[in-house]
């Protein structure tokens, strides 16, 4: 097996672990996050509906560099708002593959500021 594809396997197991913890209704949607090297997505889920509720990207926000800790903050704020507007307050971050430092620190902290709890 070569190494790229023990690796996708590896990121894969990793992301259904987490996704496995957290689960979004109506009332409390899951927050997933997905970041790449140039951009960031984040879109708030019902996994009983099986349907996206909002989402916000960098590309969305015309972001000048959206792979950066500032751009992340920006949509995290951004995704805040939009949870406020439709009467969320509380969500389940999922963080996917990824660990909470950096970005995706400072997304959640975004969301945080913008007033949902997590």
């Amino acid at each position: 097996m070569g190494t790229q594809k023990r690796l996708s396997k590896q990121r894969q197991r990793r992301a259904w672990r987490v996704r496995r913890r957290v689960r979004g209704t109506a009332e409390r949607p899951r927050v997933s996050v997905h970041r790449t090297n140039k951009h960031m997505y984040a879109q708030m889920v019902d996994d009983e509906a099986g349907r996206t509720l909002c989402a916000v990207s960098s590309l969305e926000l015309k972001l000048e560099n959206g792979g950066n800790v500032e751009a992340a903050k920006a949509i995290g704020d951004a995704l805040g708002k939009k949870a406020l507007e439709m009467k969320i307050e509380r969500v389940g971050l999922d963080r996917g593959r990824c660990r909470y430092h950096g970005r995706v620190k400072a997304f959640a902290d975004g969301v945080r500021s913008a007033g949902v709890k997590f």
